[in-house]
Order: C-alpha cells, then structure tokens, then sequence
C-alpha cells in the first residue's frame, strides 16, 4: 500500500487540467475548464475540470474523481499503476510503505498475483475443450462475449494447476482457494467445470465461479473467503458493467453468472449478480454508489420470490429519497438468460418496463399469502412491515411508503405511525412564541458547514476547534460527517477538494460528499466570504446551544447558587455572541 501522505503530496503536485488535457480537449469556463465527457457520448459539454478544487465532474453521466481516478478510468490502469504514472510526470519516487502496511498490502497482491494466473491458465485450456465450448456455444454465447468476460475451463485433472506454477506446493494456493490440502495431500479445488473469474471495479481476479459439466453436485461451485474474497460485498461483472453503468445511469441485477453475461450480450451490458448468496446490505451500498437507479430482476419462481424479499429487506436501510430502487420477478419458469435466449431482448426491455417501484413491491411482497379483505389479514401485514418500516432511514420515501401501507391497511397514516413507534411528520404547535426571524434549523446550519468544509477545506485547521466543539462523534450522520471531512483534511497541511475525495473514497459517506463538492463546482470561490460564513454558521450554532441551556436551567424550580452561575456565565457568553463582530457574520450565515 502506498502511504497516504505521498498520494497527498502527488495529488498537491499534480495539474488536473494539464492530465485530462492530454486525452479531453478543454475550454476555460469562468473558473473552471469544460469539454465533451471521454466516458459517455455526448454533444453539448457537461465534462467539467476544476483546477482549484483538482477534482472534475460530468454533469452527464457522474463520473467523477481526481487525476488518479481520472486515469483509472480513462486508461483502465490499477490504483497503483496510475500513482506511478503520475508520480513519473511530477518527478516524484513512489516509496515503499511500513513494513506492517507492506506486508498485508503484498499479500492480497500477492493473491490476486495467483488468481489472475489461474484465470489465464482457464482461458487458455477453454480453447482446447470441446465439451466446455460447446456448453456455451448451446447457451448461445459467442467468442467475443466469452473473451470480454474472462471465461476458462478447468480441466478434470486433480493437478491440472501443477501446469501453471513452478510450485504447487506454494501455501498461498491454498490461501487463494485454488487448492484443496486434505490428509496430507493435495488437490485443484475446480475440476471438469466452466469458469467464471469475479473480478472487482479495478479488474483484479478475487476469485471464481464454477459451474459443472458432468452434472456434478453442486452445479456451481464458488471459490471460499479467503483475505482479498467477500461473497457478501463483490459483484459478478462488476468489472464489465462500470462503463456502462455510467452510460445509461442504472444498474440491472439478477442471480447467476450467466444471466449477467447473456443479458450483457443482448446490449443490457450495466447488469451485475450477487455471488452465490442473497443480497446484502453491503451489496445494496455499493449498488447505489454505482448508480442511483437500481433494478432487481429476479427468476419468477419460488426461488426468485425468495431472493427478491431478501434483496427488498437489504434495500430498506440503505435506500434514501434520491434513490430509485425497482423490482422485476421474471414470468414463472424464467430468467433473464432463458428469457433473452428464446424471445430477445425487447422481451426484457419489456418486462422491465413493467418493474415495480420499491414502495410498491414492498407492499405486494408483504402482502402474499393475506387476505386483505379480514383484519386479520391486515393486521398481519402491519406486524410483519413494522421492523421493516423502522430500518429505514427517515425521510420523505419512508413518509410515502407507510402512507402506501396505511391505505393497503385502510388505516390513517398517523395511526400506522403512533403503531410502529415512528416519530410523526406533522409539525407540533410552538411551546411558545416564534422570534419575528426564527433562527435556521441546526440540522441545515450543519449541512451548509459540511458542504463549505468541502469545497474550501483549507478552512479546516482554522475551524477544528469550533467543529469540536459543536460536533459529536455520537450524533447525527451530520455530525460524524463533518468531523471525518475535518480530520481528513486536516492530515493534510495543504488539502484540496480532489484530495478530500480521494482521502474518503472509501467512506460510508463517499457518495454524500462527492454530491456537495459537485455543488460547489457552480458556485464562485471565494475564500474569504466562506470564512466569515462559517464564522458566523459556527456562532449561531453556539448561540443557539446556549439559548437551549438557558431555558433549560430557567425551567427547573427554585435554582441553587451553582445554577444561577452557571445561567450568569451563559448570559454573559450570549450577549458576547450578539454584540461581537461575529454578529455580521450571524446574518449572513444561512
């Protein structure tokens, strides 16, 4: 692994504009650079580079990154191979990293070394099986598409893969999953099968699927966990599909190996799988930050019914109001591969145009099996949405869908509310008085602190001891957001927007933060102007904490002398705050 602070100093080092120049042709635009998106076709130019922020964005079809992701995508280069590159450019050495850090990033390098050898020692045996190509040929795949997705034969030698290593003997076989160690011996894991290389966004080879020839159980066989394979995070064809997941801004997903490759071969070329298992959360996370728009289609049987409640309870959390989430269940005794095969893909484009938006799957997925017209039946449609209700974060999609459940009920939105525990959306009457200019809501003063720390985070070092200050680590999402922005960027003694993103890539929070740095690219920098704007965001913040504790020692009965110090001392620090300087800034604040 390379050290962080080097890809800092890179990332300082490095003129985005000069890098994206030499594959884009530019124009300048006020502050900023534009020109027609290298990564999906277009006419007018949403491709957007930014050389303060050192980060550029299309406005088009998302994509989005510093000059490492820029030729990632561009180029199809490694993490690695495109710090090297860029470090050539600048004149800097890429070091070696801790001894620790080296160790374990050269072990999964290492592993991934192994399975990218296998999968080549596969690809090469497929063009000598007759059996292996002729079970794709009958499943009407074609070369190209074979060659595009990696796809090999393990023979049904016990060693075959003795062939592919000087030492087959090596641990790390055994590690890598390609190997069986049982009573001393040793033995290939795949044998006689069709092989399936799982490869992640940046195409190393993480493991393998496997399907047999013979009629072997089982029929497929996955590669096992191993340190650089998580069935429950990786998606089949992820690799294949990010381009054009991009292209045409959603991402379909359905259940085995070759529906993904059978669906790409008939132009639906964003389709990915889960591997071996139910969607999981972790799946659905790294769905929607692929795309906002994502399709489950699912094979219409029992089966398929099951994976798609599974897929709808994974969703549930992870789903915000920007997302659209649907859902397809094929026609009984159908797939996506079998469906395409025998009626083409307008039969799939078709089905998928009768997908069920999330809401309205939850419902129909709930109430299978009850009798909607008993209360019986309805009340067991409450009881079984309840836990489900309550997983989701809350917002406006969950305030749609329980009025959805509350009608499928025939109950009031608010009963279904009070029942679930759900705090209601309808506002309470003001215990007293609104102020003539009633102060912003503390959750948007919040926001509008993230997105300015983001597009000016050299503002971070002056304002971290106010963020401390106001900002929990056991709050809100806000607050855990802000504080990450503000630890990020100060580890940096220069940081920029592009290397914000790149330094919380790998956040939870990632897609939160791409999304306001997008914002800040229309907006004019101005440096000075943020800085009394957070100024005065910050002491409206403390303002309106004080007033809080204020009213809060002022309703307690008959206050001792240590309560009415503390309330002299808040008063004090109060009419400080309204009579500072910072004062302009308070009105200025949002």
């Amino acid at each position: 692994m390379i050290p962080p602070g080097f890809i800092q100093d890179l990332l300082a080092r490095v003129d985005l504009v000069d890098v994206v120049g030499r594959y884009v042709q530019l124009k300048r635009a006020g502050q900023n650079y534009v020109g027609l998106c290298p990564f999906h076709g277009e006419k007018t130019p949403s491709f957007t580079v930014s050389p303060s922020k050192q980060f550029f964005h299309c406005f088009g079809c998302g994509a989005h990154g510093t000059a490492i992701g820029f030729l990632m995508e561009h180029r199809g280069l490694g993490f690695v191979e495109a710090v090297r590159e860029l470090a050539q450019q600048v004149g800097l050495a890429v070091p070696e990293a801790p001894a620790a850090t080296a160790r374990a990033s050269g072990r999964a390098q290492a592993l991934t070394d192994l399975l990218q050898r296998a999968a080549e020692f596969y690809r090469q045996q497929l063009k000598a099986s007759t059996a292996a190509i002729g079970y794709l040929k009958g499943r009407g795949l074609i070369g190209v598409t074979a060659a595009r997705f990696g796809l090999g034969y393990a023979p049904p030698e016990w060693t075959a893969l003795a062939a592919a290593f000087d030492r087959y003997d090596d641990p790390q076989l055994v590690e890598a999953g390609l190997v069986i160690e049982s009573e001393g011996k040793r033995y290939d894991r795949f044998r006689g099968r069709v092989m399936f290389p799982i490869r992640n966004r940046r195409g190393a080879v993480l493991g393998f699927g496997a399907r047999a020839l013979d009629g072997s159980e089982p029929k497929y066989l996955n590669s096992p966990e191993t340190p650089v394979y998580r069935k429950g995070r990786e998606l089949y064809g992820v690799f294949e599909a990010q381009e054009a997941i991009r292209r045409r801004r959603r991402v379909i997903v359905c259940e085995g190996y070759l529906d993904v490759i059978q669906l790409a071969q008939a132009g639906f070329e964003e389709s990915v799988a889960a591997l071996g298992t139910a969607v999981t959360p972790a799946h659905v996370t790294e769905l929607l930050r692929l795309s906002s728009h994502v399709i489950f289609a699912f094979d219409g049987d029992a089966a398929g019914r099951k994976a798609a409640r599974r897929a709808l309870e994974a969703a549930l959390p992870a789903v915000g109001d920007t997302a659209r989430i649907d859902f397809v269940l094929l026609p009984e005794g159908e797939d996506p591969d079998s469906l395409v095969r025998a009626h083409g893909a307008a039969a799939f484009e078709a089905e998928l145009s009768r997908a069920l938006p999330l809401s309205r799957w939850f419902i129909r997925a709930l109430a299978e099996g009850k009798d909607l017209a008993t209360a019986e039946g309805r009340a067991a449609l409450l009881a079984e949405a309840k836990p489900l209700a309550a997983a989701m974060p809350a917002g406006a999609l969950r305030l749609q869908l329980l009025h959805e459940l509350a009608e499928a009920a025939r109950s009031a939105p608010a009963e279904v509310e009070q029942l679930f525990g759900l705090k209601p959306w309808r506002r309470l009457p003001e215990p007293r008085r609104a102020p003539a200019r009633p102060p912003a809501e503390t959750a948007d003063l919040k926001q509008h602190i993230l997105q300015r720390l983001l597009a000016y985070p050299e503002l971070a070092h002056e304002f971290a001891d106010a963020v401390a200050e106001e900002f929990s680590a056991d709050g809100p999402k806000i607050d855990r957001q802000v504080l990450e922005v503000v630890q990020a960027a100060c580890s940096s003694s220069n940081p920029s927007s592009g290397l914000l993103q790149e330094l919380l890539a790998e956040s939870e929070f990632a897609d939160v933060y791409r999304q306001a740095a997008t914002v800040s690219l229309l907006a004019d920098a101005d440096l000075e102007a943020t800085r009394l704007e957070l100024a005065g965001a910050f002491a409206k913040l403390e303002l309106r904490r004080v007033n809080g504790e204020l009213e809060a020692l002022a309703a307690q009965p008959q206050p001792d002398a240590a309560r009415l110090e503390k309330i002299r001392r808040l008063a004090e620090r109060r009419a400080r705050l309204m009579g500072s300087a910072l004062s302009d800034g308070i009105k200025a604040a949002p």
